[in-house]
């Protein structure tokens, strides 16, 4: 390619059947928790959005290894990915300041705390504590206990953990040329697991 040129993609059916897709999946789960049914419109949705990705991710390959793109296109994928990531840090922090003002604020509001703690004439025998297991409405089941962070989610961060450094190790041997390493810690060899 000449420098100074910047590839344009045609123009692609993909984005618009993706969006479908993922409508489809959406209104499959709604219909699900709300009626319990739709189950069949939530796998159809699933099946499309995995369809959706591979055949995008393949025409993307395809312009790839046709020498399409240049440097240019190189900084689009890099930014892409970075806003990525930043909409992902954006969806933690919506998902923890929302922990954080209900733990901070709503409970000691409904115990009748502060200028909006008005329902603890709705709910008098309500003890604001957290971890919330008893919800001031008793037609509302509260969960029985709560969950220690020694068993389930702690296995959940150690495979975390464990499957970052595996693949930042595979990620270093590539890049330094040692392919067999970067096969090693990449992936997991079948004989492991069946005892051959």
């Amino acid at each position: 390619m000449s420098g100074g040129s910047y590839y344009v993609p045609a123009n692609s059916r993909w984005p618009i059947l993706g969006s479908l897709a993922l409508g489809a999946m959406m209104a499959g789960i709604g219909i699900k928790l709300v009626y319990n049914t739709g189950a069949p419109l939530l796998v159809i949705g699933l099946l499309s959005v995995i369809c959706v990705m591979g055949f995008w991710f393949r025409d993307v390959i395809h312009e790839s290894m046709g020498g399409l793109y240049d440097a240019q296109m190189d900084r689009s994928f890099r930014w892409g990915m970075g806003w990525f990531i930043f909409s992902e840090v954006m969806f933690f922090a919506a998902f923890f300041g929302a922990l954080f003002y209900v733990r901070t604020f709503t409970i000691p509001w409904l115990g009748g705390e502060g200028a909006k703690g008005v329902s603890a004439l709705l709910w008098p025998e309500f003890v604001p504590q957290w971890p919330l297991l008893n919800p001031p409405d008793a037609s509302v089941a509260g969960p029985s206990s709560v969950l220690s962070p020694w068993q389930l989610p702690l296995v959940n961060t150690l495979i975390l953990v464990t499957s970052s450094i595996t693949l930042t190790v595979a990620h270093e041997a590539l890049k330094l040329g040692y392919r067999q390493t970067c096969r090693n810690w990449f992936e997991v060899d079948p004989e492991i697991w069946t005892g051959a």
